[in-house]
């Protein structure tokens, strides 16, 4: 048995098969066995009639099928292996003879493999390391997530209500003197302020006494999940059942020894502070190389399959499914009521899926080219990383580490010092991340270093 490539495109390949005679009987007599006891034969107990009547009884052809699909499958993993291809899509039988027993057998496969990268210039890349300096507003913030948490609520009896209060009421809501679904609740709690409720009702509360009642007209938004409801004046009969308010704490030693390790709050304040500045260099680090890793994408060529878009679209939607999850969504309920298909999401997201692909296959082609060095105690480092980031002991993660797994830490071993040699011969000028055009992305990057902070003590707390 043998294969041979033919190259259509940069990323399209026909392998062509040519099958002795004895191996494609062989694989028809295999299909005979495995099916002859589904096959009914007047005359014969099931399993029991013979190849050669079954054949005359329903055509000689009528194991081809089977045994060509089981010798297609068994040959094109072989050729995959032999030729060092690497599929990204499904193959396709594109050209098969005519099948006949006592013949070779003769036919070819189309796929489209990992495409050829022409590498530019990622060496003495030029390039500007925004760095950042913790403000006091972003402390002030990262403390008053700890206030938040520290925060109690008492009951108020002496006055109405205001903004800020917790309420607990009653409300029945109506169109055009009709209920609709979802719009009556009980001992329903409501934060005044936080735009929960649709705009302008939590407004209308405020100045209520407990046990007040009160008629309250409101707008549905144009674009609402209710289509039915979407830009209706509504009604709501409501009663105030309940007023609490927040009770923040002091922010003083005692506040720093509730939220965190330390005993005095300028310990704690320190802690803070250092912790920000820790991850915003972390966070400048990984912009500066994310700089360079697109420099070095942009500077090379490589005709990117369709398949391999298909499948990076496809882990994008999925990821956007779980996070709407996490934020009790449905993802059918956002493509609703923004008015959009999973096509237009498909259409909204290529742009970035294919330069995630390329991105990934140019940082591929470089580490194959520059064939970095992996030493034992590089894997060792890069274990204790992970056991750490994981939150778990070294000893115990390495024990658990599956061979596929410690093939992933040897190329993330390699990828880690084709950065090093990126970041080493680049030309980097450092600036303050005020002269950054993109003032927003400096805004998302701190939320995401508080946010992080977050994720890390709730996970050391778990």
């Amino acid at each position: 048995m043998s294969s041979t490539v033919e190259k259509i495109s940069g990323n399209q390949v026909r392998i062509h098969f040519d099958i002795p005679a004895e191996a494609f009987e062989a694989a028809i007599q295999k299909v005979y066995l495995k099916m002859r006891g589904k096959i009914r034969v007047p005359g014969f107990r099931p399993g029991k009639a013979p190849r050669k009547v079954i054949e005359n009884m329903y055509g000689a052809d009528v194991f081809y099928e089977d045994a060509f699909n089981e010798v297609a499958s068994e040959q094109y993993d072989a050729a995959i292996d032999e030729h060092d291809l690497f599929p990204v899509d499904q193959p396709a039988v594109d050209n098969v003879d005519e099948m006949k027993a006592g013949e070779d057998l003769k036919f070819s496969i189309t796929v489209y493999v990992k495409p050829e990268v022409t590498l530019g210039n990622y060496e003495g890349l030029k390039a500007t390391r925004f760095v950042h300096t913790v403000t006091d507003e972003e402390i002030d913030r990262r403390i008053q997530q700890d206030v938040a948490k520290a925060t109690t609520a008492e009951d108020v009896e002496d006055r109405p209500v205001q903004n800020g209060d917790t309420v607990t009421l009653n409300y029945s809501g109506s169109v055009d003197g009709v209920k609709f679904e979802g719009g009556t609740a009980e001992h329903q709690t409501l934060e005044i302020g936080s735009g929960a409720f649709i705009p302008g009702f939590e407004d209308q509360l405020v100045g209520m006494n407990i046990n007040d009642e009160k008629t309250i007209k409101v707008t549905f938004p144009e674009k609402y999940h209710a289509e039915d409801l979407a830009g209706k004046e509504a009604e709501f009969e409501v009663k105030i059942l309940g007023i609490q308010q927040a009770v923040k704490p002091e922010l003083d030693d005692d506040f720093a020894a509730d939220v965190s390790d330390y005993s005095t709050f300028e310990e704690y304040k320190a802690a803070i502070v250092k912790e920000l500045k820790e991850q915003a260099d972390k966070n400048t680090q990984i912009r500066l190389e994310n700089d360079l890793i697109q420099q070095a994408t942009d500077a090379a060529d490589c005709d990117i399959p369709e398949g391999m878009i298909k499948q990076q679209l496809e882990r994008m939607k999925q990821q956007l499914k779980m996070n709407m999850m996490y934020q009790g969504l449905r993802f059918e309920d956002y493509l609703k009521y923004t008015g959009q298909t999973e096509a237009d999401v498909d259409e909204q997201n290529r742009p970035q899926a294919l330069n995630d692909v390329k991105m990934e296959l140019v940082m591929e082609a470089i580490v194959n080219k520059e064939q970095p060095e992996v030493t034992d105690d590089d894997v060792n480092k890069q274990i204790e990383e992970r056991a750490k980031r994981f939150n778990r002991p070294v000893d115990t993660y390495r024990e658990n580490i599956s061979e596929r797994e410690m093939e992933n830490i040897r190329e993330e071993v390699k990828m880690r010092k084709v950065l090093d040699k990126m970041l080493d011969t680049a030309v980097i000028e450092d600036k303050d991340d005020k002269d950054q055009v993109n003032l927003d992305q400096v805004a998302d990057d701190m939320m995401q270093v508080v946010d992080t902070l977050e994720d890390e003590k709730k996970e050391d707390k778990e």
